[in-house]
C-alpha cells in the first residue's frame, strides 16, 4: 500500500499551507503543530512531513522548537526539511527528534556535501527534494534553475545510495488540482528501486487511491486534508 504522509509547514510557529510556494499566499491552520501532529497520529498516521518555511528563506533553521514540540508529543516518524545548509543545522534536526531529512537547494548545488553527510550519518536519513517544473530541478525556493534535469538528478543519487526522493511538481502545489501521476510513473519505470515521494496537487481520497494503483510508493499532502477534501481514517483503513 502506498504510505500516506500528511505534511506540517511551518511560519511562525503556526501550521500553515502556501500555494505553489508564495509566501504571500499563506493560510494559517492552527496556532499548535504539535496538537496538529497528535490528531494525525490518533488518526493512525504514522509518518510526517515538516518543514520550515521562515528556515527555507532564512537559509538556517529557524522553528526548531516546533519540531521539537512535534516529536516530544508523538512516536510519529518525522521527516524535517526547511534551512538545512549547514551540518549545525543538520545536527539541530536530528537532535530535535526528526529521524530524516529533506535536503532540497543544497542536494542540487553542493551534492559533495550532502553524499558527505550520507556518509557520516546514514543514507538512510536523508530525502532528497526534487522540486521540478518543466522537467528540470528548481531550487532557492523555487526561483533558480538547478542546472539539471529532474531525471538526472534523481539518477545522480540513485548511482550514490540515496533512494528517498521527495519530487514535488511545482505548477501544482497547493493547487489541488491532483497530481502528475504520468512523472511519478515514468520515474518508478526509471528507477524502480526509487523510494519515490509523491508531493504536489493532491486534491482527495481518490487522487491518493490512483497514485496507490500507479505503484507509487508515498505521497505527502497538506491543503487538501486541512481543507476537508479528504477522510484520512476512512482512507488509511481502506488502504490497508
Amino acid at each position: 500500500m502506498i504510505e500516506l504522509i500528511p505534511a506540517i509547514d511551518i511560519i511562525g510557529g503556526c501550521c500553515v499551507r502556501l500555494t505553489k510556494g508564495d509566501y504571500a499566499a499563506q493560510k494559517t491552520y492552527d496556532a499548535h503543530p504539535e496538537d496538529v501532529a497528535k490528531r494525525f497520529e490518533d488518526m493512525g498516521v504514522r509518518r510526517l512531513h515538516v518543514v520550515d518555511l521562515d528556515g527555507a528563506k532564512a537559509a538556517h533553521i529557524v522553528n526548531r522548537e516546533a519540531l521539537e514540540r512535534i516529536t516530544s508529543a508523538t512516536n510519529l516518524i518525522v521527516d524535517f526539511g526547511g534551512g538545512i545548509k549547514q551540518e549545525s543545522d543538520l545536527r539541530t534536526a536530528f537532535d530535535c527528534g526528526a529521524a530524516m531529512v529533506t535536503v532540497g537547494s543544497l542536494a542540487a548545488t553542493q551534492p559533495e556535501t550532502l553524499l558527505q553527510w550520507a556518509e557520516q550519518f546514514g543514507a538512510d536519513r536523508f530525502i532528497v527534494g526534487a522540486d521540478a517544473q518543466d522537467g528540470r530541478i528548481r531550487t532557492h525556493g523555487w526561483l533558480q534553475d538547478g542546472g539539471m534535469s529532474l531525471r538526472e538528478f534523481v539518477a545522480f543519487y540513485m548511482q550514490h545510495g540515496i533512494t528517498r526522493v521527495l519530487c514535488t511538481d511545482i505548477a501544482r502545489d497547493g493547487m489541488l488540482s491532483g497530481p502528475n501521476i504520468s512523472l511519478y510513473r515514468e520515474l518508478m519505470a526509471e528507477f524502480p528501486a526509487c523510494r519515490l515521494i509523491a508531493s504536489g496537487g493532491v486534491s482527495s481520497a481518490a487522487d491518493i487511491r490512483a497514485l496507490n494503483a500507479a505503484g507509487i510508493p508515498s505521497v505527502v499532502f497538506g491543503k487538501a486534508f486541512y481543507e476537508g477534501k479528504i477522510d484520512l481514517p476512512a482512507l488509511l483503513s481502506e488502504l490497508r
